[in-house]
């Protein structure tokens, strides 16, 4: 005779109606664990993803950019303002802005909503005069050694594309909101926000720490003999 799942084992009066509450809690807590493993390395992956696809949207922007220069015999104007992404009229209002992104078809954000940030040598976007082989670029990115000082890692440079990172400290949002200002501390990340013409370019680390603060800001720059090759390639330069 078969015995049903509601009747007693025999000698032991218990029931076998299935799992107990303390098995089933059991199984939760396991299936818990394992989907809380399996959540940590997606979360990574995808913090990852958008560390990459900015990092792929540097070098279209960078590629625009020179492809400009090789057509107009300059660099873009930084954008008109975060609502408008044409460049400015000539001569630039400013050097440093937006990235121009109606002007040049590349995108407006990086991965994390913010618009890039453009910064040019004010002689490489002037119309006129265009520039020639005797101009320098005025800005430089530095870096920081295995001794955390900050040593120089490119010079006279002609324009430069930034990312604020994850963090967005210092960054506009598409909707031209202002977001959070660097706080004290990132030293490094204060530069690239400051307004001048130096930057840093570091890897990044969320350490407070470490010499010029946590980091996750990705810098992109034009070099000038990339720059002059395709000028002179396009017959815009002798």
């Amino acid at each position: 005779m078969r015995v049903n799942a509601t009747q007693c084992n025999k000698g032991t009066g218990k029931t076998a109606s299935g799992f107990t509450l303390v098995e089933m809690a059991i199984v939760l807590l396991i299936l818990g664990l394992l989907l809380g493993g399996m959540l940590v390395p997606l979360s990574n992956q995808v913090a990852q993803r958008r560390v990459s696809d900015t990092q792929a949207a540097l070098r279209t922007i960078r590629e625009a950019l020179t492809g400009f220069a090789a057509t107009h015999g300059r660099l873009p104007c930084p954008a008109i303002s975060a609502a408008n992404g044409a460049e400015q009229p000539q001569p630039c209002a400013s050097r440093r802005g937006f990235i121009p992104w109606v002007t040049l078809g590349v995108p407006e954000t990086d991965a994390w909503g913010h618009i890039y940030l453009y910064s040019v040598t004010p002689a490489f976007a002037s119309s006129s005069p265009p520039f020639t082989l005797a101009d320098s670029g005025d800005i430089t990115v530095n870096t920081r050694n295995s001794s955390g000082a900050l040593v120089a890692e490119a010079a006279t440079i002609p324009a430069l594309v930034l990312s604020f990172g994850p963090d967005g400290y210092g960054a506009t949002s598409r909707q031209g909101v202002a977001q959070p200002a660097v706080p004290p501390g990132n030293s490094d990340e204060a530069t690239n926000a400051g307004g001048g013409t130096t930057f840093v370019d570091r890897v990044a680390t969320a350490n407070t720490a470490a010499p010029g603060g946590s980091f996750d800001d990705l810098v992109d720059w034009i070099s000038p003999n990339v720059l002059f090759s395709r000028m002179i390639a396009a017959g815009r330069l002798p």
